[in-house]
């Protein structure tokens, strides 16, 4: 707590940059008056990979298999922006059957995300039951997604000008039970979120993000709609099979009747579009058209497709926590002249400062989570305070959620 001698409150409270309740290195510098978040402030930018600049030495068809690895949770669609931006500049027209496959990956990658989610937040609101619960459906997503390219994480099924692997018949029965398990579930789940006074009470009115705030930070995906703001890449911008699909943007509203910004309504929004995405993944085994999954399939002829294009081009898709973009230059040369990714979490940083002012410090686990960050962690935190020093741990931070949590309960 550096320049903090002498003072007394607000004094200030640094967690990270690295903390098991972070999924990625970023600093958190809080101002605290009592258990009350008086300000806050964060810098992020501490886990630099050098993908892009790792990327930018190889071809286009190789640097698919990095983009799947920018993020463990969200490689398709990182491969998709990314794919989609190449095939822009060599004009590579991708088949109509390789756009549905794309979808429904897509789509069962958004559903174990939002599951993983889900058991997340349960687990920072002291409910573990729970978090088992959604983390062993959340299984069933993960089989499927193993059947359809081979791997449960990193799956190298997109590449450029189409995919890797047909959808054959003998896998619609696995695809068909698995949504036929979520569509049974999510009434559950629904409730279990939604009507238990424990949640509701740790989550009602916590973390607001109004939809002024929303618009004005530019957040994107869940984070946004649950603030109102009806944007979704799927629905304003289509791409893949989704012009052909019926897809709106889930917004808390239609389903509470109203929208506060808050915790409890990115949970709504999440769960919600868990029952979506399986819709979606049903129009589109109902509509695949048959035909080529790859626009071109030999190699060595989509190289040098790839090494003559010159240009430059921005694919976008609608990641699970929102919008994910990949800008690609290419200037007739092998690797590309310039390759950047902005990835949704970047969008959606910054609503944590108004969510998190005027809470409580049992209150930063489940506000910060409910964005979804992709942050990495370690496990500790110090806090300094009157030239004294003490480490806080994940398991004393989470502590204090449960203790608030069986205090409203009781």
């Amino acid at each position: 707590m550096s320049g903090n001698e002498g003072k007394k409150a607000p004094y200030v409270v640094p967690i990270g940059p690295t903390h098991p309740a972070l999924k990625e290195p970023v600093m958190f510098t809080f101002k605290m008056e009592g258990e009350s978040i008086k300000d806050v402030d964060f810098a992020p930018g501490q886990t630099h990979r050098g993908i892009e600049w790792m990327g930018m030495r190889r071809n286009p068809v190789q640097i698919v298999h990095l983009t799947d690895r920018i993020c463990g949770i969200c490689g398709v669609h990182h491969t998709l922006a990314f794919a989609r931006a190449v095939e822009q500049i060599a004009e590579i027209e991708v088949p109509p059957r390789a756009d549905y496959i794309r979808t429904i990956l897509a789509e069962f990658e958004r559903i174990q995300s939002h599951l993983l989610w889900a058991g997340v937040a349960a687990h920072e609101l002291g409910f573990d039951s729970l978090l088992h619960l959604t983390w062993r459906v959340r299984e069933q997503s993960m089989d499927v997604i193993e059947n359809l390219t081979g791997n449960r994480v990193n799956y190298g099924i997109v590449q450029v000008g189409g995919v890797r692997r047909d959808i054959v018949p003998d896998q619609h029965k696995i695809i068909e039970d698995c949504l036929s398990t979520y569509e049974g579930l999510l009434g559950k789940l629904l409730d279990l979120f939604l009507h238990d006074r424990s949640i509701t009470l740790r989550c009602r009115d916590r973390g607001v993000l109004s939809r002024q705030q929303a618009l004005e930070l530019c957040t994107v995906g869940p984070t946004a709609r649950a603030s109102g703001v009806n944007a979704d890449l799927r629905q304003d911008y289509p791409y893949c099979a989704y012009g052909d699909l019926d897809i709106t943007a889930v917004l808390p509203d239609q389903h509470m009747g109203e929208t506060r910004g808050d915790v409890y309504d990115r949970i709504v929004v999440r769960l919600i579009e868990v029952g979506q995405s399986c819709g979606i993944v049903r129009q589109c085994l109902d509509q695949m058209p048959s035909g080529p999954i790859t626009g071109e399939e030999k190699l060595a002829k989509l190289l040098a497709i790839c090494k003559k294009a010159r240009g430059e081009a921005i694919g976008r898709v609608e990641a699970p926590r929102g919008e994910c973009f990949h800008y690609v230059r290419m200037n007739g040369k092998e690797s590309p002249e310039g390759w950047k990714v902005k990835a949704s979490s970047y969008s959606n940083l910054m609503s944590w400062i108004p969510m998190l002012r005027g809470e409580q410090i049992a209150d930063i686990p489940i506000i910060v989570a409910s964005i979804d960050p992709c942050l990495s962690c370690t496990d500790r935190v110090a806090v300094v305070k009157d030239n004294s020093r003490q480490i806080m741990t994940k398991e004393e931070l989470h502590r204090l959620s449960v203790e608030k949590t069986r205090r409203l309960s009781s």
